[in-house]
């Protein structure tokens, strides 16, 4: 069963609902749930804010937030998934934001990926990743893969899910 898979099942027997606010992803954690037939019946929605002025009018990300940590920072994947899981009818939600590649800076370089899972009633978890420069097709779905297993270890029963999602993440852009 594929990460995306086991995420759909594991989400519905925990009755919890899913949402997604991407950057570097461009909607590709999304495409990965929705790929799964019976999807609709945890997936509410997802955002895609490829721009920082998206980040603020869809999630509501604060500009100053944005301007103090940059778009690729721990605060600001935060503030996604706090909006994304408080304008849709979710309980978990996932950020991505990142910097794909090419390019980067020796501060933020190619391969760097914030992630943060937010949930109703409880803090909001958020951490980095460095997948180094992979290329963007590889970063893009190596993100892919770790969203799935963030949202994954959220869920009842996540011992076993583990690590999972990287068969869900093979349809690169």
């Amino acid at each position: 069963m594929s990460g995306a898979a086991l995420l759909v099942a594991r989400a519905r027997a925990a009755g919890a609902r899913i949402a997604t606010a991407e950057s570097c992803t461009g909607g590709l954690v999304a495409a990965a749930i929705t790929d799964v037939a019976g999807a609709s019946d945890v997936f509410d929605r997802g955002f895609v804010s490829y721009s920082n002025a998206a980040k603020t009018a869809m999630l509501g990300v604060p500009e100053a937030l944005i301007a103090a940590h940059g778009a690729v920072s721990e605060p600001v994947a935060a503030a996604m998934a706090e909006g994304a899981l408080a304008r849709a009818g979710a309980s978990l939600a996932v950020a991505v934001t990142g910097i794909a590649g090419p390019g980067g800076s020796g501060f933020k370089p190619e391969g760097r990926v914030c992630f943060a899972l937010a949930r109703a009633g409880a803090s909001v978890l958020a951490e980095t990743v460095d997948f180094g420069p992979l290329g963007r097709g590889a970063v893009r779905r190596a993100s892919v893969s770790h969203a799935l297993d963030l949202l994954l270890a959220a869920l009842p029963g996540a011992a076993e899910g583990a690590g999972q999602a990287a068969g869900s993440a093979g349809r690169g852009p």
